[in-house]
């Protein structure tokens, strides 16, 4: 599975946007994602990466996941998979 597609794929779905629309320097607030769709987000990855992504939506400031644009996150995500067992 190409982890960078299917990020971009779950993230225009959520977003209503076509998948062209999302681009790798996007931020979520740009894509009109709110904070609701951002936790959204984070766990349709987790379901379909069968992974925990460290996040902590009650402290942005602080969490240990890069959300500030589509290419951070999935660069976090391709990390995590491949910590996987």
């Amino acid at each position: 599975m190409d982890i960078e597609n299917k990020v971009i794929e779950i993230i225009a779905e959520l977003a209503v946007l076509e998948v062209e629309d999302v681009s790798l320097d996007s931020s979520l607030d740009s894509l009109g994602i709110d904070s609701l769709g951002l936790v959204e987000s984070i766990f349709a990855i987790e379901e379909t990466f069968d992974i925990q992504i460290p996040f902590n939506a009650n402290d942005l400031q602080n969490s240990e996941f890069d959300i500030s644009s589509v290419a951070t996150i999935i660069a976090g995500i391709q990390e995590l998979v491949a910590k996987k067992p």
